[in-house]
């Protein structure tokens, strides 16, 4: 079950801003950079993320119907930025996961107490 929606308005608001500097830099974050599906206007979300086996799965804390995840959806690409360098990806797809197997075993006894079992992965291009 994703974190409340009114928790993702107040992080939106207030949190992203002040984590946003941080994300793109420390391990197990990065920053969306997607454009919205209607306005076209590029948008940057700070979002857990994790590089297995080549590709990046990114953990829904808010669902799957995030607009984050929506517009990467529509638009079946995105950039993002992690560790200091931009990524561009493609190829989403979404995958529930209730073992959460894959991921860091910190990570996933995190996401394990908070309900999280649904992610994105996407692949990296060129």
């Amino acid at each position: 079950m994703p974190l409340p929606r009114g928790l993702a308005r107040f992080n939106r608001r207030v949190t992203n801003r002040i984590t946003g500097p941080i994300a793109s830099r420390a391990p197990g974050f990065a920053i969306v950079i997607h454009a919205g599906r209607r306005s076209g206007r590029v948008y940057r979300t700070p979002v857990n993320v994790f590089l297995i086996d080549g590709r990046y799965v990114f953990a829904l804390t808010y669902g799957r119907d995030s607009d984050w995840v929506r517009n990467v959806l529509a638009a079946g690409r995105c950039e993002i930025e992690t560790r200091g360098k931009l990524v561009r990806l493609a190829d989403p797809a979404l995958v529930t996961d209730d073992t959460r197997r894959d991921i860091p075993r910190p990570a996933r006894w995190i996401l394990g107490a908070l309900d999280v079992d649904e992610f994105l992965v996407l692949t990296p291009r060129g």
